[in-house]
């Protein structure tokens, strides 16, 4: 009986290390993010031709949101546009339980958006599909956004996907913390 009790016991102590060390594993990416255009790649012409493109981001234990706001510069229109993603689109939250959430889309677009925030270590995976109609025609736009931070916190890569009418397009975005 002693035998199972420490059995047990050492069973209940491996859970609880494991569950503290996966929840450590999750990153905050909270905070106010400064687009580095330099150490940037595939950045669209929106971006490029921006003063200023700034992520802030809040977060806690079951959502994360992304506001980005770009100063100057074209911002991209139509679905899936990404120039000025954020910008006239507003912010973005996701839920952190894994689910996919489904919202009706806004403007003259209207459709539906399915989000969907994924964990693989440290790194948050944030999956977006956006259907609805732009000038009469259908669209479907996709795009899976990788982010993860530096060691010492202080830098945000988000390394992006998407796929539209428009094609598919990958870019690295690197940002620095305020």
């Amino acid at each position: 009986m002693k035998r199972l009790f420490l059995i047990a016991g050492m069973m209940t102590a491996f859970l609880l290390v494991v569950l503290a060390a996966s929840a450590q594993n999750k990153a905050n990416f909270a905070g106010t993010w400064n687009l580095d255009k330099a150490k940037s790649q595939g950045l669209s012409q929106g971006m490029m031709n921006a003063e200023s493109v700034v992520w802030t981001i809040t977060q806690d234990d079951k959502q994360i949101t992304i506001d980005s706001k770009v100063t100057g510069g074209q911002q991209g229109g139509g679905p899936g546009g990404g120039g000025g993603r954020g910008g006239p689109m507003g912010p973005r939250s996701f839920n952190l339980d894994g689910k996919e959430v489904s919202t009706p889309g806004g403007g003259q677009m209207g459709g539906t958006n399915v989000t969907k925030a994924t964990w693989s270590g440290a790194t948050l995976e944030l999956s977006s599909v956006r259907t609805g109609t732009f000038n009469g025609n259908e669209f479907k736009a996709t795009t899976v956004e990788k982010l993860g931070l530096s060691g010492d916190g202080k830098v945000l890569t988000v390394n992006r996907h998407s796929e539209s009418q428009r094609g598919p397009q990958d870019s690295t975005m690197v940002f620095n913390k305020q």
